[in-house]
């Protein structure tokens, strides 16, 4: 065992940091003043790895490709696979697989039952190989409306499945979502719009418009019951005091406490 640990940098991929560094503008990365410094074999495999996904140019400079990756939080060649399943009208697919690769083990097995839970588990299997079997385990537990229950009868963790769920909807808000030029804020095309259905790589706005994803629901007073109906609410202010009192048309303003009042102020 070694007397020291190895620093991250020096044994990972370094091609996601390399790519995030050219996208703030760090581009004399062999002279950059890293806390630990990364052996530069390394770098120059990942520079050349982001050189054939086309992130690179021929002069090491971030591509416009490579500026929309950038991005994306995960591995450079899975954000490429996931841009050109666009094109290819299988993002959904790919969605759904990038998703779960990002997630720890989806199947477990009980000690009790490992005969059982590999019954289980080749039904999954499909003959084009893994990336296919978890699409098709994500699949099975989507259209069951995401049940827990068949996650344990067929000894799937749930827990990762639901990680991957929440991957999967992250990475679509940003697969569809925009940047504007100024100031680089997120923003979407609202479901109304004509072009909501397609994926245009600029767009021309008006103005844009701030939408709350919480509103209030309507309470139905014949689905209330009698208990409920005949609650009051508590005023905050002082409910010793008289419930109108907190009102400012109640107040009887005074000399002494208006004059207190404007010291506060000033």
């Amino acid at each position: 065992m070694l007397p020291t640990l190895i620093p991250d940098i020096q044994r990972t991929n370094l091609a996601h940091t390399i790519l995030l560094l050219k996208a703030m503008g760090i581009n004399d990365l062999l002279s950059f003043d890293f806390m630990d410094l990364s052996p530069t074999p390394m770098m120059l495999t990942a520079l050349e790895s982001l050189y054939t996904l086309s992130m690179l140019d021929d002069k090491g400079l971030l591509t416009h490709l490579g500026c929309k990756m950038a991005n994306f939080p995960m591995e450079p060649p899975l954000v490429k696979m996931l841009i050109a399943s666009i094109e290819l009208g299988c993002s959904e697919e790919i969605l759904s697989i990038i998703a779960m690769l990002s997630v720890q083990t989806v199947f477990y097995r009980l000690k009790e039952k490992q005969a059982q839970a590999d019954s289980k588990k080749a039904k999954f299997h499909q003959p084009e190989g893994d990336h296919l079997t978890l699409l098709t385990v994500y699949n099975g537990w989507k259209a069951t409306n995401y049940s827990n229950p068949w996650c344990y009868e067929n000894f799937i963790q749930a827990r990762s499945m639901r990680w991957a769920q929440d991957i999967h909807k992250q990475l679509k808000d940003l697969q569809e979502g925009y940047k504007t030029l100024m100031g680089g804020t997120p923003v979407y095309i609202h479901p109304s719009f004509a072009i909501s259905n397609r994926n245009p790589e600029w767009l021309v706005y008006t103005e844009l418009v701030e939408v709350a994803s919480q509103f209030f629901k309507v309470a139905d007073t014949n689905k209330i019951n009698k208990q409920k109906r005949q609650e009051k609410i508590e005023w905050l202010y002082n409910k010793y005091e008289k419930q109108e009192k907190w009102q400012l048309s109640e107040v009887k303003w005074s000399a002494h406490s208006v004059s207190n009042f404007i010291h506060l102020c000033s």
